[in-house]
């Protein structure tokens, strides 16, 4: 099914994707650029840098408590498998 849009849609649809090409323009620039800073505070204070992106996304998420309970579950899966 085909649909036909006149001007109006055209004129909305086009100003949609042109306006969505710059959000997602914007969020990869800010993106590289975060990736970039954290890499540099991260060897600077010695720390791996996907641990500091890791801690960046639990306070980003604020999901620090539900980390800790799979972490906890994961500890016990491993115990339990003789792996810890």
């Amino acid at each position: 099914m085909n649909k036909v849009f006149n001007s109006e849609e055209v004129a909305k649809l086009t100003q949609v994707i042109n306006d969505g090409i710059k959000v997602k323009q914007e969020v990869k620039d800010l993106s590289e650029g975060l990736r970039d800073t954290v890499k540099a505070v991260a060897e600077e204070m010695e720390i791996k840098p996907a641990v500091l992106t890791k801690a960046v996304n639990i306070a980003f998420k604020e999901s620090l408590s539900a980390e800790r309970e799979d972490f906890e579950y994961l500890e016990t899966i491993l115990e339990a498998a003789k792996k810890a």
